[in-house]
């Protein structure tokens, strides 16, 4: 497995991202681009990644909190009980706008371009990266045919940038992994978006990990849970097999 350091050219700066390519790179086409959950790049995702790249795929984690310059690193299990580094977090989320991350997949895609990665392209989001691989399905339809959310936020908010009313643009097939409670996506939400995926008449699975909490699928939070993770990776890797290949 090979991993590199990159450094990705935006409208707005320059982007880090880790790179994962497969053992044997010439035999798959297909890329994934992985948006991060809220703690950035770090060793947790890297093996996300790397398992993601043992299939076949080469895998890209792009920094989108790049244009606050350096931070962190932050501890998943206690990032968000420091009032200062919770406070840090919160905010780049909240200044790092859907549109922000939608122009930047433009120059994620070269970049798989750029390292033989010219084929269909899978993304998967976590946290607040769920609602960002399904944005960037509808921004770049010709190119993700597969877009995944695990435990993504506000996946059918009221925002003019929520995911559900850009459907209509989509023509990846889609799949939505719910934690079992989530105040980031309840129940009026995901009913919601599951009807305008109807409506749109996308291939959809929408799939509730009951018992499962808000970040489960992600090694370093604290509420990982290794046989939710482990139903997680079926689901998705069969997903990006069937659809990508």
């Amino acid at each position: 497995m090979e991993k590199q350091e990159i450094e990705i050219k935006t409208s707005d700066g320059t982007a880090k991202a880790n790179l994962f390519r497969p053992e044997n790179p010439g035999a798959s086409r297909a890329g994934v681009i992985l948006y991060m959950d809220a703690f950035g790049l770090r060793p947790g995702l890297d093996t996300m990644a790397e398992r993601i790249s043992r299939e076949g795929y080469t895998v890209l984690v792009p920094d989108l909190f790049y244009r606050f310059g350096p931070y962190g690193p932050y501890n998943a299990k206690t990032a968000f009980q420091n009032e200062e580094t919770g406070s840090q977090i919160k905010r780049m989320i909240a200044e790092t706008t859907q549109e922000m991350t939608q122009r930047d997949t433009s120059a994620f895609i070269s970049a798989l371009d750029g390292h033989g990665a010219t084929g269909p392209i899978g993304t998967v989001g976590y946290c607040m990266g769920g609602a960002r691989a399904l944005n960037a399905a509808a921004t770049y339809p010709d190119r993700i045919l597969a877009a995944a959310s695990f435990h993504g936020g506000n996946l059918a908010s009221d925002a003019p940038d929520s995911p559900h009313l850009r459907t209509d643009s989509i023509k990846a097939r889609v799949y939505v992994g719910m934690a079992g409670v989530d105040r980031s996506f309840p129940p009026e939400q995901s009913t919601r978006l599951a009807e305008a995926l109807r409506t749109a008449e996308i291939d959809f699975v929408m799939e509730n990990y009951v018992g499962m909490q808000h970040g489960w699928a992600v090694p370093d939070h604290g509420v990982f849970n290794e046989a939710g993770a482990e139903r997680h990776w079926r689901r998705l890797l069969s997903f990006f097999a069937e659809t990508l290949r």
